[in-house]
């Protein structure tokens, strides 16, 4: 028999963090073998499946050396800077890295990248499933949608969400402009307020909502004349991007370096449009 993916937890007392937990517990082939969050969480001490009522075994620490020994492969949802001092034990370790954290800036990607020249990584804005193949639609779409429609991205997160447009919406954004053979940077519309003018063609609009507690919502809306198509992902659990976040660690199990997503985890990238 295989032996379990021994699989640690970054920001383990968060909302995400707990689903993850939650997930590898309930996963035949994974086993919890880490949990750690920040210094003065008032879970530190504490059994890593207590809000469960499952006795693990793992403690909660926030010694991020100590949660990461005995694990093969690190899953983490948390911020930027965290994430990257998170990677930076990981080389020391060799610890493998499902990377779920979004709003890296460009230097903060450039070290994401650099730290897969020493472990293998998955990162996606989006681990979803379902989000990455309406990546894979967009492509086609806009392919064919290429004239004479405007594309808008509408985005609606929970209240806490500190990134805005979400690292998905920006990821359609960027499949939809390499489809159309142009840079999101020059295209993209990120804000409108005031007199604008009419809308520039051939740029991509983006629209973000918060409220609530909102798991993740997406609309890509291509507006021609006389018709509209709309493509939609709707996230009602937290869980779908857990259960593709244990996909990506194994995957990464037969990896010694390099950077992938979660569209060669499904095997999208060999489907060319």
């Amino acid at each position: 028999m295989t032996e379990a993916i021994r699989i640690a937890i970054a920001g383990a007392t968060g909302r995400m963090g707990k689903t993850l937990i939650e997930a590898v517990l309930n996963h035949p082939a994974c086993t919890l073998a880490g949990a750690f969050d920040i210094a003065g969480s008032p879970a530190l001490g504490r059994d890593a499946g207590d809000f469960m009522g499952i006795h693990t075994g793992v403690i909660i620490t926030d010694q991020v050396e100590q949660a990461l020994a005995n694990a093969q492969v690190m899953i983490d949802f948390t911020r930027p800077a965290g994430t990257l001092e998170h990677l930076n034990v990981c080389k020391r370790l060799g610890v493998k890295a499902v990377i779920g954290t979004t709003g890296f800036e460009g230097e903060q990607m450039d070290a994401v990248k650099a730290a897969s020249q020493s472990v293998s990584m998955v990162w996606s804005p989006n681990m979803a499933v379902g989000v990455n193949a309406t990546f894979k639609l967009l492509e086609v779409a806009a392919k064919i949608l290429s004239q004479g429609y405007d594309i808008e991205v509408i985005e609606a997160h929970h209240s806490k969400k500190v990134d805005a447009p979400s690292g998905t919406a920006l990821r359609m954004g960027e499949v939809i402009a390499k489809s159309l053979n142009v840079n999101l940077k020059d295209v993209g519309v990120f804000a409108r307020e005031g007199i604008t003018g009419e809308r520039e063609a051939g740029t991509i609009g983006f629209s973000t909502i918060r409220g609530g507690d909102i798991v993740g919502d997406h609309t890509v809306l291509f507006a021609g004349i006389g018709e509209r198509i709309e493509i939609t992902h709707k996230s009602s659990s937290r869980m779908t991007y857990a259960q593709g976040s244990i996909r990506a660690a194994q995957y990464l199990m037969d990896k010694a370096t390099g950077l992938y997503d979660m569209q060669d985890v499904l095997g999208l990238s060999q489907f060319k449009v």
